[in-house]
Protein backbone atom coordinates (compact mmCIF):
# COMPACT_ATOMS: atom_id res chain seq x y z
CA UNK A 1 0.00 0.00 0.00
CA UNK A 2 1.64 3.11 -0.77
CA UNK A 3 1.79 5.93 2.04
CA UNK A 4 -1.01 8.21 0.69
CA UNK A 5 -3.33 5.38 0.61
CA UNK A 6 -2.51 3.80 4.17
CA UNK A 7 -2.81 8.19 5.39
CA UNK A 8 -6.46 8.20 4.09
CA UNK A 9 -7.04 4.56 5.73
CA UNK A 10 -6.01 5.81 9.12
CA UNK A 11 -8.03 9.25 8.85
CA UNK A 12 -10.80 7.26 7.46
CA UNK A 13 -10.97 4.58 11.28
CA UNK A 14 -10.24 7.69 13.35
CA UNK A 15 -12.98 9.61 12.33
CA UNK A 16 -15.24 6.47 11.84
CA UNK A 17 -13.88 5.94 15.94
CA UNK A 18 -14.74 9.45 16.66
CA UNK A 19 -18.50 9.59 15.26
CA UNK A 20 -19.21 5.98 17.00
CA UNK A 21 -17.87 7.72 20.56
CA UNK A 22 -19.96 11.01 20.09
CA UNK A 23 -21.95 10.40 22.76
CA UNK A 24 -19.58 9.64 24.91
CA UNK A 25 -17.70 12.28 27.10
CA UNK A 26 -14.23 11.98 28.72
CA UNK A 27 -15.46 12.52 32.61
CA UNK A 28 -17.78 9.96 32.18
CA UNK A 29 -20.87 11.64 31.91
CA UNK A 30 -23.35 9.75 30.53
CA UNK A 31 -26.85 10.90 30.02
CA UNK A 32 -29.24 11.62 27.37
CA UNK A 33 -30.60 15.04 29.47
CA UNK A 34 -29.67 18.98 29.00
CA UNK A 35 -30.64 19.93 31.47
CA UNK A 36 -30.45 19.46 35.67
CA UNK A 37 -32.24 21.14 38.83
CA UNK A 38 -29.80 21.33 41.65
CA UNK A 39 -32.52 22.29 44.33
CA UNK A 40 -30.60 23.84 47.67
CA UNK A 41 -29.44 21.75 50.43
CA UNK A 42 -29.99 22.05 53.79
CA UNK A 43 -27.87 22.09 56.86
CA UNK A 44 -29.40 19.12 59.19
CA UNK A 45 -26.44 19.30 61.90
CA UNK A 46 -25.27 21.77 65.00
CA UNK A 47 -21.86 22.10 64.45
CA UNK A 48 -21.84 22.79 60.78
CA UNK A 49 -21.25 26.16 59.71
CA UNK A 50 -24.09 28.73 58.70
CA UNK A 51 -23.04 28.57 55.00
CA UNK A 52 -21.55 25.09 54.55
CA UNK A 53 -25.24 24.03 52.64
CA UNK A 54 -25.34 27.04 50.49
CA UNK A 55 -21.32 26.54 49.41
CA UNK A 56 -22.05 22.62 49.20
CA UNK A 57 -25.04 23.30 46.95
CA UNK A 58 -23.15 26.08 44.37
CA UNK A 59 -19.60 23.96 44.58
CA UNK A 60 -22.58 21.17 43.17
CA UNK A 61 -23.78 23.49 40.82
CA UNK A 62 -20.33 24.21 39.56
CA UNK A 63 -19.22 20.57 39.39
CA UNK A 64 -21.91 19.56 37.26
CA UNK A 65 -21.31 22.83 34.73
CA UNK A 66 -17.38 21.89 34.92
CA UNK A 67 -17.95 18.10 34.12
CA UNK A 68 -20.89 17.55 32.17
CA UNK A 69 -22.60 19.09 29.32
CA UNK A 70 -25.83 19.43 31.45
CA UNK A 71 -27.29 23.36 32.12
CA UNK A 72 -27.92 23.89 35.64
CA UNK A 73 -31.75 25.72 35.39
CA UNK A 74 -34.04 26.64 38.47
CA UNK A 75 -37.18 24.31 37.65
CA UNK A 76 -37.91 22.19 35.37
CA UNK A 77 -35.17 20.09 34.58
CA UNK A 78 -34.57 16.38 32.86
CA UNK A 79 -32.30 15.94 36.16
CA UNK A 80 -32.67 16.75 39.86
CA UNK A 81 -30.69 16.24 42.66
CA UNK A 82 -31.64 17.63 46.47
CA UNK A 83 -30.49 17.11 49.81
CA UNK A 84 -29.26 17.69 53.18
CA UNK A 85 -26.00 17.70 55.16
CA UNK A 86 -26.88 15.09 57.87
CA UNK A 87 -23.40 15.11 59.70
CA UNK A 88 -20.61 17.33 60.54
CA UNK A 89 -18.89 15.45 63.41
CA UNK A 90 -15.26 16.50 64.95
CA UNK A 91 -13.31 13.43 66.67
CA UNK A 92 -10.55 12.99 68.08
CA UNK A 93 -8.23 9.56 66.22
CA UNK A 94 -5.05 8.11 67.00
CA UNK A 95 -4.42 7.66 70.22
CA UNK A 96 -1.21 8.72 71.71
CA UNK A 97 -0.09 7.37 75.27
CA UNK A 98 0.71 10.19 77.43
CA UNK A 99 3.52 7.83 79.40
CA UNK A 100 2.25 9.06 82.77
CA UNK A 101 -0.55 7.95 84.98
CA UNK A 102 -0.96 11.23 86.22
CA UNK A 103 -1.71 12.50 82.83
CA UNK A 104 -4.64 12.02 80.56
CA UNK A 105 -4.08 10.11 76.96
CA UNK A 106 -3.90 12.33 73.80
CA UNK A 107 -5.25 12.02 70.51
CA UNK A 108 -2.07 12.84 67.46
CA UNK A 109 -4.83 13.36 65.43
CA UNK A 110 -8.65 14.79 64.82
CA UNK A 111 -10.77 13.45 62.21
CA UNK A 112 -13.70 15.92 60.09
CA UNK A 113 -16.16 13.73 58.75
CA UNK A 114 -19.16 15.33 56.15
CA UNK A 115 -21.71 13.70 55.52
CA UNK A 116 -25.00 14.08 52.71
CA UNK A 117 -28.20 12.42 52.11
CA UNK A 118 -29.04 13.15 48.51
CA UNK A 119 -31.77 12.18 46.44
CA UNK A 120 -31.74 12.10 42.19
CA UNK A 121 -34.72 12.20 40.13
CA UNK A 122 -33.90 11.14 35.77
CA UNK A 123 -37.37 11.94 34.40
CA UNK A 124 -35.89 10.32 31.24
CA UNK A 125 -34.06 6.95 32.94
CA UNK A 126 -36.49 6.25 36.02
CA UNK A 127 -34.40 3.12 37.13
CA UNK A 128 -31.74 6.07 37.62
CA UNK A 129 -33.38 7.59 40.24
CA UNK A 130 -32.40 7.17 43.61
CA UNK A 131 -33.92 8.29 47.06
CA UNK A 132 -31.72 9.04 50.86
CA UNK A 133 -28.73 8.03 49.47
CA UNK A 134 -25.65 9.07 51.98
CA UNK A 135 -22.47 10.36 50.37
CA UNK A 136 -19.94 10.49 53.09
CA UNK A 137 -16.22 11.67 53.15
CA UNK A 138 -13.19 12.47 56.10
CA UNK A 139 -10.11 14.19 56.71
CA UNK A 140 -7.73 14.07 59.32
CA UNK A 141 -5.57 16.92 60.43
CA UNK A 142 -3.02 16.68 63.50
CA UNK A 143 -4.08 18.15 66.86
CA UNK A 144 -1.31 20.79 66.95
CA UNK A 145 -3.53 22.73 64.90
CA UNK A 146 -7.07 24.20 65.32
CA UNK A 147 -9.74 23.38 63.53
CA UNK A 148 -10.54 27.03 62.60
CA UNK A 149 -7.02 27.32 60.57
CA UNK A 150 -7.40 24.33 58.70
CA UNK A 151 -11.48 24.33 58.26
CA UNK A 152 -11.94 25.57 54.80
CA UNK A 153 -9.40 23.33 53.56
CA UNK A 154 -10.33 20.52 55.38
CA UNK A 155 -14.15 20.94 53.68
CA UNK A 156 -12.50 21.37 50.38
CA UNK A 157 -11.13 18.34 50.12
CA UNK A 158 -14.05 16.28 51.73
CA UNK A 159 -16.65 18.37 49.20
CA UNK A 160 -14.53 17.05 46.10
CA UNK A 161 -14.52 13.75 47.10
CA UNK A 162 -18.73 13.70 48.07
CA UNK A 163 -19.45 15.54 44.32
CA UNK A 164 -17.26 13.59 42.62
CA UNK A 165 -19.23 10.19 44.38
CA UNK A 166 -22.77 12.42 43.51
CA UNK A 167 -22.12 12.79 40.10
CA UNK A 168 -20.64 9.22 39.49
CA UNK A 169 -23.74 8.02 41.34
CA UNK A 170 -26.10 9.95 38.91
CA UNK A 171 -25.26 10.89 35.60
CA UNK A 172 -21.46 9.20 35.28
CA UNK A 173 -23.26 5.53 36.08
CA UNK A 174 -20.76 3.92 38.02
Amino acid sequence: MNNKLQRSLATLILISFIWGCGAYSFTGASTAADTIVVAEFFNNTDLAPANLAQNFTNDLKDFYQRNSNLSVVQENGQLRIEGTIVEYAIRPIAPVSAGNNQLADAAALTRLTIGVKASYEDTLEPKNSFKDKTFSFYADFPNTQDITSVQEQLEKTIFDQILLDIFNATVANW
